[in-house]
This record gives C-alpha cells, sequence and structure tokens, in this order.
C-alpha cells in the first residue's frame, strides 16, 4: 500500500487541501489555514520528501498527485479545493488535470504549468555542502550556506529543514532525493487534457514565475482560468502580504464551493 503523506486537519465546511513548495513544509501556509478554517474543512499536507513525510526517490508530478489522491481516499475525501503555492502549485494543477472530477477549483499561487530553467542549483549544492555530523550550532550551517546563497531570509527559509535531536542535527527533508529529481520538478505538469473548472492564478507583482508569455499554456489547460495580481509582493507573496492573499483566496472558493 502507498505510504500516507504527514497531514494537519481542521475547521468544518468545504474541504481545502493547502501544498506547500518547494524545500518548505506545511507550515509555511499556516496563515492561510487558519484563515480558511473558519469556514473550511482544512487539510495541510507534508509532500513526499518534505516536512515529516514519508521519503522516496520519484518526484514526478504524476507520484505526487497520487499521493494526495492516496491520501484523500484514506481520508473518504470526494472532492476539494486544491490551493498550491509554487511546486505545490504545480501539484495542484497535475490533481485538478487527473481527476478533474475531485477538484472543486484550483488556486494556484505564483506558479504557471509550463517547464522552468533550473535556478535552485547553489541552493541545492550549498544544502548538500553542509555535514550534519559536524554541525554543533544551526549558524555553523548559515555560514555554510552563505557562501552559496546571500539571501539571509532564503536561507532561514531552508534551514527550517535541520532539526536537532538527541543525536546532534539531522535534515527533516531528502536533500538528496530532492536533488536527485530536481530536473523532474523543474517539468511542466500534464499537457494532454485540461480541466475546465474554476481556476485562479495569484501572482506577486515582482515575481517572475508567471509572466506574458505563459498566458496561452495556462488557457490550454485551464481554459476557465482567471488571474489575480497582488501588488508589491515577489514569490512569497502569501507570506509577505498574507492578509490581501488570504482574503482573494477565502473569497474564490466560497464564489466556487457548489
Amino acid at each position: 500500500m502507498t505510504t500516507l503523506l504527514n497531514y494537519q486537519r481542521g475547521g468544518a465546511g468545504a474541504t481545502v487541501i493547502l501544498i506547500h513548495g518547494l524545500f518548505g513544509a506545511m507550515d509555511n501556509l499556516n496563515h492561510l489555514a487558519k484563515a480558511l478554517q473558519e469556514k473550511c474543512d482544512v487539510i495541510q499536507v507534508d509532500v513526499r520528501n518534505h516536512g515529516d513525510s514519508f521519503h522516496h526517490h520519484s518526484m514526478e508530478y504524476d507520484d505526487l498527485a497520487n499521493d494526495v489522491f492516496h491520501l484523500m481516499d484514506h481520508l473518504n475525501i470526494e472532492q476539494c479545493h486544491f490551493v498550491g503555492h509554487s511546486m505545490g502549485g504545480k501539484i495542484a494543477m497535475q490533481c485538478a488535470l487527473t481527476q478533474p472530477n475531485r477538484c472543486k477549483s484550483l488556486v494556484v499561487a505564483d506558479i504557471a504549468p509550463v517547464a522552468y530553467p533550473p535556478h535552485h542549483n547553489q541552493i541545492i549544492a550549498g544544502l548538500k555542502a553542509i555535514n550534519v555530523e559536524s554541525i554543533r550550532q544551526r549558524r555553523d550551517a548559515d555560514k555554510i550556506l552563505a557562501e552559496y546563497e546571500p539571501t539571509l531570509g532564503v536561507r532561514q527559509f531552508l534551514l527550517k529543514n535541520l532539526v536537532k535531536s538527541e543525536h546532534g542535527y539531522q535534515w527533516r527533508a531528502s536533500i538528496d532525493n530532492i536533488a536527485d529529481s530536481y530536473l523532474h520538478i523543474t517539468k511542466p505538469v500534464r499537457q494532454d487534457c485540461q480541466y475546465s473548472g474554476p481556476v485562479l492564478f495569484i501572482k506577486g507583482e515582482n515575481s517572475d514565475y508567471i509572466v506574458n508569455e505563459y498566458r496561452a499554456a495556462i488557457g490550454k489547460l485551464f481554459p476557465n482560468a482567471k488571474a489575480r495580481v497582488i501588488k508589491d509582493t515577489g514569490h512569497w507573496l502569501h507570506a509577505e502580504k498574507p492578509l490581501e492573499f488570504n482574503r482573494v483566496v477565502e473569497h474564490f472558493i466560497e464564489k466556487n464551493d457548489v
């Protein structure tokens, strides 16, 4: 039997599944989860090789979507609203395209259904350069990672994957599996079908993850897609302007919960 994703559930009402991005975990979308729980049954997941979920060598989008479907089957959920950020947005899109009857609506935060050039190679190299057995303090790891990634906020986010136990520091995420599967993660979602239900793409104004040249690809797969832009935000729009982001998502789900 397929291993079950780690998940957290709270609230009551329409079911919403929240899916985080690369190197993240379910708590990345905590602000949104808490807002939605006032009216919705909210399920946050750790994607395979992330958070407290199982580790596996494959990160093909078919497999990542099937993990979500397996959890839905386990929880007896026939239909839900999907919300995904970045890589999680691609997983959500793959779910909607693969089993459209199980998707009430789809919210995709700052990602398109296209292939992206690999731009995390330096980060991956930096994470792999950290020998956790020699780490005595978190700042030891940060010093190494700083040679590869200059932005403190990015390093702090990445190093949330480094956890301390009685045996010392260890990676919670499977850095090796993510690194080995990275080219699969950059690939597009499936291109052989459509999801004609309601879809909202939310773009950070200053982010280059969704650009005009991707409009045709979005329209081909999601003919009823709409778009919103949140001003003065980048790729981490849900963290930079959580109140506005939450309002947009809440309104869309409430409008399409039929």
